[in-house]
């Protein structure tokens, strides 16, 4: 792999499908994870492949992903469960988990030397708990195969002509026979005007996948850092509950399950101007189970003084918080409590309403709601139905999950469908069924 072109240079463009016309059979646009492994699958084929990234390092997302450690996948190996994890396009890469699934990447990086392990969660991430094994392993592919990287290299437009494309950058412009875009997600909708130009629907770009600004609750600021296991949070009055850890920070509410609610409901809050109530459940509990557990707390200890009654599963400064908004006295014995007074305090933990606004991003794996229409897409090779050899994989396309490890199995799963119909297409004997040509 290296990081100055080495195909055959053409400043005019080929006058027929020839591939010795072509500075490269395939170009592919991002060098993030879903445009190495389209580029790794074509090139396996036999084709010459050109990566471009426009900034100074390839596969950025993958490094920072899982604090460093890089969440590869999931081990959800159930392909109709695998697809409820995706807020926008789980029904349509239901498609491509049929032929490339989490046990698919589970076996590809262990047979290309990356050991991985499951944690109790389901998340997986390699043994060494760096993302650096998956970026050298990605690198050391791409190298055995062939595949040109350029760094520093924007396209900012892309022409079709005749057998191909015309890929051009601020410097110079190479020609290619089909063209895989791996661009990720943009946080402005002009970022995509130039897949537009070519004719595609794009769908607007929303943020997903971030934490909630409590800036109405200055006591947060002094318990950042705790957290709860079995949280529940879901919008005011709205239906869908996520499930899963909660962290309290400086700035508001985090963890997964603040997560998860922020990327199902990320049209939702985006349209409300990131503002509203959210609710918490800090026990994860109905309130009749939390009122039935605090009654047998009375029956069983008596002479406690309710405030000061240890919660499973709550940490005791947030309980004393918790407590403290109730408006209940702090004197008060269990034995001198009536079912009021516990009914006041299940509901302070299971449905406790906090006015957020504003949004941050959850670290640095950004990840975007929206993109290139699905409808516009071929399921099954990620090839545009508009334009002939222009196929899409990865964040570009308005696919994105939940946290652990779905949003890269996404991209593992698009990246081998787009590079696997291009071999076959151009460098296999092999021919997609009539459907997919």
């Amino acid at each position: 792999m290296q990081d100055t072109d080495s195909g055959q240079a053409a400043q005019a463009a080929p006058n027929s499908t020839s591939r010795l016309h072509f500075d490269y059979d395939v170009a592919v646009i991002g060098g993030g994870a879903a445009g190495f492994f389209a580029a790794i699958h074509a090139a396996e084929a036999g084709a010459s492949v050109i990566i471009f990234e426009k900034s100074a390092k390839t596969l950025s997302k993958v490094r920072v992903s899982g604090g460093g450690r890089c969440n590869v996948t999931h081990n959800c190996s159930d392909r109709d469960k695998l697809a409820t994890h995706y807020p926008r396009g789980g029904a349509w890469l239901r498609k491509g988990f049929s032929s490339f699934d989490t046990t698919d990447t589970y076996q590809w990086f262990e047979r290309e030397g990356v050991a991985l392990k499951t944690e109790e969660d389901g998340r997986v991430f390699p043994e060494s708990d760096q993302s650096l094994s998956i970026i050298f392993c990605l690198e050391n592919v791409g190298k055995r195969l062939g595949i040109a990287v350029h760094t520093h290299t924007a396209i900012d437009h892309l022409r079709e002509i005749a057998g191909g494309f015309e890929v051009g950058g601020r410097d110079r412009t190479w020609y290619a026979r089909a063209v895989v875009v791996t661009t990720g997600g943009h946080p402005k909708l002009e970022g995509y005007d130039w897949l537009a130009a070519l004719g595609h629907t794009i769908v607007p770009p929303v943020p997903s996948l971030f934490t909630f600004n409590l800036p109405g609750v200055p006591d947060f600021k002094e318990m950042a850092g705790i957290s709860v296991e079995d949280g529940e949070t879901r919008l005011a009055k709205a239906p869908r509950r996520e499930k899963g850890a909660l962290l309290i920070t400086h700035w508001g509410l985090s963890g997964p399950a603040a997560l998860k609610l922020s990327a199902w409901e990320a049209r939702t809050l985006a349209e409300a101007g990131y503002t509203g109530t959210i609710e918490v459940n800090w026990l994860g509990m109905t309130e009749k189970a939390a009122l039935e557990m605090l009654k047998n707390d009375r029956d069983g200890f008596p002479a406690k003084k309710l405030c000061n009654l240890a919660i499973a599963g709550v940490p005791r400064r947030l309980f004393q918080y918790l407590y403290a908004q109730t408006g209940l006295s702090y004197e008060m014995n269990m034995a001198e409590t009536g079912n009021k007074h516990l009914i006041t305090l299940a509901k302070k933990l299971t449905a406790d309403p906090h006015t957020f606004s504003g949004k941050t991003t959850f670290k640095d794996e950004f990840v975007t709601c929206g993109g290139i229409d699905l409808a516009e897409v071929d399921a099954y090779t990620m090839e545009s139905k508009k334009v002939p050899s222009l196929y899409f994989a990865g964040e570009v396309l308005d696919i994105d999950a939940i946290t652990g490890g779905f949003n890269f199995q996404a991209a593992w799963t698009t990246g081998f469908m787009a590079g696997q119909a291009i071999a076959k297409r151009f460098f296999s004997p092999m021919e997609l069924p009539p459907e997919h040509k």
